[in-house]
């Protein structure tokens, strides 16, 4: 039995701020998930941070005209702004630190002490003009297996493994008339196909893959023989890799994901005032955690398929992640955020132009958990007017002329309110969670107590189920509920008889 839930957003890189296709996917789901697992008692910790071991840190720097190690900096400032100002409550952020560093090379050294490394010439694009091989954001083309248009590394539309080497049409992302070489070069690779038939079981038995994209994804990769997967790149740029067999190589960026996530689980720990005796401990079998991402679709290769296989690869030292909540694109306009094209709305845009609940129910109200969805500026008051504000405000108004009055709750009303608790909590468990059917489940209560007509006979009974509705809607509304005091507290079984009635806040349906 799990003891303790480490709930994973994946780091973005650090080339940027956070948009809100960051938000509304990942990070404001796990923010609610974490939210919700402690207002029902249970251990969790929640990490996250920002990735500068990226090529498209240099990239971008390059476009911007600054330099990489300014471009990081500035990045995971804005990041971490962007999160508290959304009110996404992390217990530990993770940054370019020597910790990080001695983390990632103990858990790569670690897999080559143990033979699962394998020195294999690879190919790679190679530039003659700059004398350098591409790799990820320094080359682009089309995927072998869908044949959609993007970066080395990993596909975005199929999920599937992109090597460098593979890639239809290679052409350099900084010097895109110039003609590439294909050029061996031998790395240290990970053989995933040795590890295929554990996978195809670990998926089988644990339904680790939730949501039917990535669940696709996985059935498709598991399907064929899996490739080797390099732990080493011909590149400076990154953690200079340990190894003597590749010399002024560094660690893969993408192979990093395990020895982050447990390094991130136990930061996360440590700041919720844990102690911890070794930096991987938390991810021991007999530790009682359980691992739980909350990621964009693209990420099931890099976690779920090449990082569980380094964990299996170390003779069950780990235990296997127990869930990946994918989400797909959020659109702007019907047409992907895009940072290199300026086609995107910041997150501290949002939360300068928005109250924050609101801000926070509108993404969880269109969050693309299982297709694209879309965000337009105009369709804001729509969804967090008609759907939130108005009629929050109107159950607020009827409140008031009872506040301060202590009135009976029926039997009826108790049963009323452990129904609502119920249909919340099958939005909020991790087998069934949705932010959309959370915001849905919002909107049809408040719905339904904005048509009460209220009488003095009843204010008891809608003072208690409006409390209650408020209180399961704390993980979405943190300001609201903080503002009434209704705790967060959230337990089956109500046995309230009676209540002292609330004057509750109104909304303030901000400027759009």
């Amino acid at each position: 039995m799990s003891t303790r839930t480490a709930v994973i957003s994946p780091a973005p890189t650090a080339n940027g701020d956070l948009h809100l296709g960051h938000l509304a996917g990942p990070f404001l789901a796990a923010d609610v998930f974490t939210r919700y697992q402690r207002a029902t008692g249970r251990d969790t910790v929640f990490g996250t941070g920002a990735q500068d071991t990226s090529t498209f840190v240099v990239t971008t720097a390059r476009r911007l005209g600054t330099t990489p190690a300014e471009l990081v900096a500035d990045s995971m400032a804005r990041i971490e702004s962007t999160l508290d100002a959304m009110g996404i409550a992390v217990d530990a952020f993770t940054r370019d630190e020597e910790r990080f560093t001695k983390a990632v090379l103990t858990f790569v050294s670690r897999l080559q002490d143990e033979g699962k490394l394998v020195l294999k010439p690879t190919l790679f694009p190679y530039s003659p003009s700059t004398g350098q091989y591409l790799v990820d954001g320094f080359v682009k083309g089309g995927c072998p297996n869908c044949l959609a248009e993007g970066c080395a590394g990993l596909c975005e539309s199929c999920g599937h493994p992109l090597a460098a080497g593979d890639l239809v049409d290679p052409r350099s992302t900084e010097h895109p008339e110039e003609a590439l070489e294909l050029r061996e070069v031998p790395v240290l690779v990970l053989p995933l196909e040795e590890y295929r038939e554990r996978l195809r079981a670990y998926f089988a038995e644990s339904g680790a893959a939730q949501r039917p994209h990535m669940a696709q994804a996985v059935e498709e990769m598991l399907a064929r023989p899996l490739p080797d997967y390099p732990i080493t790149y011909p590149i400076s740029w990154g953690i200079p890799a340990p190894f003597a067999e590749t010399p002024g190589q560094s660690v893969n960026p993408n192979a990093e994901t395990m020895a982050w996530s447990i390094y991130t689980t136990v930061l996360s720990a440590e700041a919720r005032g844990e102690v911890v005796s070794a930096d991987d401990e938390l991810w021991w079998p007999e530790s009682g955690t359980q691992a739980v991402y909350f990621c964009g679709f693209d990420n099931t290769f890099p976690f779920a398929i090449a990082g569980a296989s380094m964990l299996l690869a170390l003779h069950d030292r780990y235990a296997l992640p127990a869930r990946f909540v994918t989400n797909e694109f959020y659109e702007l306009e019907h047409s992907k955020f895009s940072t290199s094209r300026g086609h995107l709305v910041w997150g501290r845009e949002l939360a300068d132009r928005l109250p924050r609940d609101l801000g926070r129910y509108h993404l969880a109200a269109t969050s693309p958990e299982n297709q694209r969805t879309n965000f337009s500026w105009s369709a804001v008051p729509a969804v967090t007017g008609a759907r939130l504000v108005e009629p929050w405000n109107r159950i607020a108004a009827k409140s008031a002329r009872w506040a301060g009055q202590t009135l009976p709750v029926s039997a009826a009303s108790r049963e009323a309110a452990d129904r609502i608790t119920e249909r919340f909590a099958a939005s909020y468990e991790l087998d069934t969670f949705s932010l959309g059917r959370a915001a849905e489940t919002l909107a049809d209560q408040l719905a339904r107590l904005d048509r009460w007509e209220v009488t003095d006979a009843t204010a008891g009974d809608f003072a208690h189920q409006a409390e209650t509705v408020l209180r399961n809607a704390a993980p979405i509304l943190i300001d609201l509920a903080e503002r009434a005091g209704v705790g967060t507290r959230l337990a089956p079984g109500d046995t309230t008889t009676e209540i002292t009635v609330r004057a509750l806040p109104p909304l303030d349906g901000g400027a759009v």
